[in-house]
């Protein structure tokens, strides 16, 4: 996975930072924690320009959590039910995960976006109860690109200062984001399982 973003990364360089951040939001195993700081070691070896890298991960988070939001108000939360009344096993999610994404973003609102853009796996899906709630899409956009700014500004200076580390991060980052894949894919499999055979033993 490391090898991967990369040289994605040496590649596309300011566009590819967007391309991966993009997917970062629809494809949760490619890890924003990983693309940043890698982006932000090609900055400090003169590769890119930190403020381009800064923009372009910012710029490709906001894209890919727009298209979870234009996801939600375009389905709507009683069509999304019957999607997943229908398809909810394949894809591992329940009635009731869509209700308790609506309460918590009913309880925290705006802050659930801001903040949400920051917390791995949250900011994937934060934009779909955004989208079925209706919240205005100036707002949505706006509220998104200050999270999204703060957490790959972040993320990139972290990869910028380290970057005299660059081998040593390289050398235990690699086997751990390949784990982190392995992990998600694993808990996929497993929450399939299970749903599985509790449908067979209540048929």
């Amino acid at each position: 996975m490391f090898d991967l973003i990369s040289g994605w990364i040496e590649a596309g360089g300011a566009l590819g930072v967007f391309g991966l951040m993009l997917l970062e939001n629809v494809f949760p195993p490619i890890p924003s924690e990983l693309v940043m700081p890698l982006a932000g070691f090609k900055a400090a070896q003169g590769q890119m320009s930190l403020w381009l890298v800064v923009l372009a991960g910012t710029a490709g988070a906001t894209a890919g959590a727009y298209l979870w939001y234009w996801i939600g108000a375009a389905i709507g939360a009683d069509r999304l039910r019957r999607i997943v009344q229908r398809h909810g096993l394949w894809l591992t999610i329940s009635e009731q995960d869509i209700n308790r994404a609506l309460g918590w973003f009913d309880r925290h609102g705006e802050a659930a976006i801001f903040f949400g853009r920051m917390i791995p796996g949250v900011r994937t899906f934060i934009s779909v109860p955004a989208g079925l709630a209706g919240m205005r899409r100036g707002r949505f956009l706006a509220l998104t690109a200050l999270g999204s700014l703060f957490w790959t500004a972040l993320l990139t200076a972290a990869g910028y200062v380290l970057e005299a580390q660059y081998d040593l991060v390289k050398d235990w980052l690699n086997p751990v984001t390949t784990a982190v894949v392995g992990l998600l894919v694993a808990a996929y499999i497993w929450r399939l399982g299970r749903a599985l055979w509790r449908r067979s033993r209540a048929s």
